[in-house]
């Protein structure tokens, strides 16, 4: 009966540990079997290969030796011959294991303290595994929590099931908790580390806004209305761009609430940060003008190369259009991930003049033209010598006060100019080293060979190593500012288009690439897009004949 009462017990212990650890009934029986294997191997020799088994239905408990067949026996302890293996068991074969049964093992204080340790770690390690399979397929979601401690400014969260913690620098600006406070965050990331899985929450993370107007609007956790973007300064101010799937409703309305009730909501959890709802909109210019609202907008020139945008505002509002210490223009500029730059009327107004002023003084300087005559096709539209060289002809007679006869004069100094400014870069280029192969590669001018020249690259092979981003520059947005980094025809007003063309010619002259697989692959991509084509097309024609058979 005693036997009956430990089994029962030894069960009773494993059911209670899975329950309050949330982990499987089986991995702590797998746990106690090693506890109890570590604990035989001191009573019978380390060098004992023992095996331990507990049923996981009845509590029994059993032990046996296990022995390896082997030819000659090294370890009498671990290895047994094949003719005594035979002995025992006629089928037993060199390399099989055989096991012989070992009488229970009372476990002295030492041995129930070991097996006590095993049992602590193993349950240990399942809880920590659970914990992080289950979290890591939560990071996303807001959790609620309370505070445990805090550290060195870092707040230490109790999930209930787990700990968690908000760096000092995921936290809103000037909140504390203390001890006990309810805290609501956003799983932002879950990492194994030495000591146990670590859960990273947030409460500064933009998605933690879009997060909480999802649970505040019920639109938006339907898919009728969608976030599009975010940008906040924590605790500060914060922009928010929605757009409605349904032309009914209002996204922007619809996140306010009535009398502003849903935004007060999320202002409210997040310490009063000021929230600017905006519609979003794929034309750029528009969203511009509300993104930089409360400021009045008067003018948007695009880069679309670039991404980046002038932004010309009355002498009045560039104030209110900047914020403080720029925090609206930032925003703005987080939103729509593009680089702003604020102008007033005036400002704008002495750039254009001293944009015409060096035109004209560049037409005066190459061409020998008189001032007056510079500033005339400067006005006209004229950026370049360039635009001069290679218009046509008609285009320049008919501009009031020239002429055919002048015309043609203009043209020809303009080539001539170009002419004598190709020889001089190519002469630089022969300084250099380049190679006169590069100039089979369309595109590629004595200006620019010069720029590659510079940075050591003097082959078609050279030049076929680089990259796109290596001759127009990138863009790199880190911590929500825009970086711009230039390439070595950042300054020659070549588009990334153009650059790839040229990389790509220049890898087929080296034989890296073929064009006939570029060809197929051109010719595969369309029927793709076909098929894609006749697939909607199928669906949509499926869609309508069931909504006329409802």
């Amino acid at each position: 009966m005693a036997v009956s009462a430990n089994r029962l017990e030894l069960l009773q212990i494993a059911d209670a540990v899975a329950r309050e650890k949330s982990i499987d009934r089986l991995i702590v029986i797998d746990a106690m079997q090693d506890a109890i294997q570590k604990a035989a191997r001191s009573r019978y020799g380390a060098e004992t290969e023992v095996k331990a088994e507990i049923n996981p239905k009845t509590g029994e408990m059993r032990l046996w030796k296990l022995l390896e067949i082997v030819e000659e026996v090294e370890e009498p302890a671990r290895q047994i011959s094949l003719p005594h293996a035979k002995e025992k068991i006629k089928e037993a074969q060199l390399g099989q294991y055989i096991s012989e049964p070992l009488p229970p093992v009372e476990f002295g204080r030492i041995a129930a303290q070991s097996a006590k340790q095993v049992i602590v770690q193993k349950v240990r390690d399942a809880e920590r595994d659970r914990m992080f399979s289950e979290y890591t397929d939560r990071i996303g979601e807001v959790v609620n929590g309370t505070v445990k401690r805090v550290e060195y400014g870092n707040v230490i969260v109790d999930l209930g099931k787990g700990e968690a913690i908000i760096r000092r620098d995921e936290l809103i600006p000037r909140e504390t908790f203390r001890y006990g406070d309810r805290v609501r965050a956003y799983i932002y990331d879950v990492r194994r580390e030495q000591r146990g899985p670590q859960i990273f929450l947030s409460r500064t993370h933009p998605q933690f806004m879009a997060k909480l107007f999802m649970q505040e609007v019920p639109e938006i956790y339907d898919g009728i209305i969608t976030i599009r973007s975010i940008a906040r300064d924590p605790g500060s101010r914060a922009k928010i761009a929605v757009t409605s799937n349904d032309s009914s409703i209002d996204p922007v309305g619809a996140c306010v609430g009535m009398r502003g009730s849903r935004v007060q909501a999320v202002v409210g959890e997040l310490q009063g940060e000021k929230v600017d709802i905006i519609p979003w909109t794929d034309n750029i210019a528009d969203l511009v003008v509300s993104a930089l609202q409360p400021s009045e907008v008067a003018k948007v020139v695009l880069d679309e190369q670039g991404e980046k945008i002038e932004a010309v505002v009355p002498d009045d509002q560039l104030s209110l259009a900047i914020g403080r210490r720029g925090q609206n223009v930032r925003l703005a500029s987080q939103l729509i991930g593009w680089d702003i730059d604020i102008l007033t009327e005036l400002e704008e107004s002495e750039r254009r003049i001293k944009e015409f002023t060096d035109r004209s003084e560049l037409f005066m300087a190459s061409i020998d033209v008189d001032e007056m005559l510079a500033q005339l096709l400067a006005s006209e539209g004229f950026t370049s010598v360039e635009d001069l060289a290679y218009i046509e002809l008609e285009e320049i007679a008919s501009i009031q006060g020239l002429d055919a006869d002048i015309a043609t004069e203009l043209q020809d100094r303009a080539k001539e100019y170009l002419n004598a400014k190709e020889v001089a870069l190519d002469e630089e280029r022969k300084k250099l080293g380049v190679s006169d192969d590069l100039y089979e590669i369309s595109g590629l001018t004595g200006a620019m060979l010069v720029e590659l020249g510079k940075d050591g690259i003097k082959t078609v092979e050279d030049f076929a190593g680089c990259a796109a981003d290596d001759l127009v520059g990138w863009i790199e947005r880190v911590d929500g500012e825009v970086k711009r980094f230039a390439g070595l025809f950042s300054s020659l007003d070549v588009s990334r288009e153009e650059a790839e063309a040229m990389v790509l010619d220049a890898r087929i002259k080296v034989g890296w690439i073929k064009a006939e697989d570029l060809v197929q692959e051109d010719e595969t991509s369309e029927e793709d897009e076909a098929q894609e084509g006749e697939t909607q097309e199928d669906e949509t024609s499926e869609e309508e004949q069931e909504n006329k058979d409802s």
